[in-house]
């Protein structure tokens, strides 16, 4: 791949956000050219070599969130991905009547015999998963019965957890309803470039559509940002605008359905549920790293400093058309979440709410609700204990033999969130997992 360097880059605490990188070239070549690796720190272009990408995506798992859709879409995705990774499938089929979950087990299972590639999938209702998540001391993300709740967001945090067993330094999200098999495959080498890029070991890599693809009187019309994007960019912005004092764009990529993570950072922020999770990225690394109030991340972590990598894509992004109403509880999530951190002022408060009303989302005279549920960093997971309920599984296969290099903790204090469970009994500085 032959991609630019970050034109620009802002800082806020210990967080650096570079601005949307071009890529130039998705396939660069597999040998270098006469005197191309000279004064390379000093191009503006870098070509990233093919075994490089390799060497991340042998280390990244990428996970595939499901629920009910066709077999053959999903065919699409899993055939984009890069050989290299693991591949983990969460899905929260429906099981009643017609077995979705086992159709598409059996599907899966096949390609998994043509392509030889690593992969497993899990069912987010499993009460295997669920009891594991509880004997392992995080059980935030079980419902009244016991399971684990609905959601995408639940099932990023599950597959996460996953992927930590599995020994994996990366771990990328791919959403399951994108008609381009070729897009699919251009998203996770992007993830490998910006990992490649990163000079941290917190680092994040988000993708910035091309354009979206949509029909506009018999023609196609390629949209630059999608609906909710556009407000939820200038949300974000605003905020880090409100502290510096300076305006910005920086942020493009604010609900970022395709994003991935270095394994250490997935480990040490909250979650929240649905739409939120994506947004919830940014706002709570602000708060982790940002500075503006205390941080309950160790000195480690804030010497290397946070990195967001924004990429933006060559191939159009193609996806299943959900309706109005989707859009609009997708942009009310994303709202609330920067609505409710304890780091958003006032006067952005009121722009959120007089945003939300112009637009139809909220009534004229309507307050913000509270629909979204925060989870605690991973932390909080008791992996050797997580690990034994499931080591009998068929994906056991894939998991970690040795856990030595896995340091258990029993929490991350959250920030001013009521429904975060915080611990007190850890030494100062000491809460923090890291991986080896």
């Amino acid at each position: 791949m032959r991609i630019e360097i970050p034109r620009e880059v802002e800082r806020f605490g210990h967080v650096m956000f570079h601005d949307v990188q071009k890529v130039y070239e998705l396939d660069a070549g597999l040998k270098h050219k006469r005197n191309e690796s000279k004064d390379s720190d000093r191009r503006v272009i870098r070509r990233i070599s093919y075994e490089s990408l390799q060497h991340v995506q042998e280390q990244m798992a990428v996970v595939v969130p499901i629920k009910d859709e066709k077999i053959k879409l999903i065919e699409g995705v899993l055939s984009g991905i890069p050989h290299h990774c693991l591949v983990i499938i969460v899905s929260n089929s429906k099981r009643e009547g017609i077995d979705r979950y086992k159709i598409e087990k059996e599907a899966l299972e096949h390609i998994g015999r043509f392509t030889k590639k690593d992969m497993f999938v899990v069912h987010q209702k499993d009460p295997k998963l669920a009891k594991a998540c509880k004997d392992a001391g995080y059980d935030h993300i079980l419902g009244d019965d016991g399971l684990v709740r609905n959601g995408k967001a639940e099932g990023m945090i599950l597959s996460t957890i996953l992927a930590n067993l599995c020994g994996k330094k990366y771990i990328g999200f791919i959403d399951s309803d994108n008609y381009f098999p070729g897009a699919v495959h251009e998203y996770v080498q992007e993830y490998s470039a910006g990992f490649r890029h990163a000079k941290s070991d917190f680092s994040m890599v988000r993708i910035a559509w091309h354009s979206k693809p949509k029909i506009v009187e018999s023609h196609l019309f390629f949209a630059k940002r999608g609906r909710a994007s556009e407000h939820t960019n200038k949300m974000l912005n605003n905020l880090l605008s409100s502290y510096t004092g300076y305006g910005t764009e920086i942020i493009k990529t604010g609900n970022a359905g395709e994003h991935a993570m270095s394994m250490k950072l997935a480990l040490n922020i909250d979650y929240s549920s649905g739409y939120s999770i994506e947004p919830f990225h940014y706002i709570n690394v602000l708060e982790r790293f940002g500075g503006i109030v205390e941080s309950p991340m160790p000195e480690a972590a804030t010497k290397k400093g946070i990195e967001f990598f924004q990429i933006e894509s060559r191939n159009p992004h193609l996806h299943e058309v959900k309706g109005e109403e989707h859009v609009k509880s997708m942009s009310r999530e994303a709202m609330e979440c920067i609505y409710r951190s304890p780091i958003c002022p006032e006067e952005l408060k009121q722009e959120i709410l007089e945003d939300l009303r112009n637009r139809g989302v909220l009534k004229k005279t309507e307050k913000m609700s509270e629909t979204i549920r925060y989870y605690p960093a991973l932390t909080k997971v008791d992996m050797r204990k997580f690990r034994k309920v499931i080591e009998n599984e068929p994906y056991a296969e894939y998991l970690q033999l040795d856990l030595k290099g896995y340091k258990h903790l029993n929490g991350v204090n959250g920030l001013m969130r009521e429904k975060v469970v915080t611990t007190d009994h850890l030494p100062k500085g000491d809460n923090f997992l890291e991986v080896k």
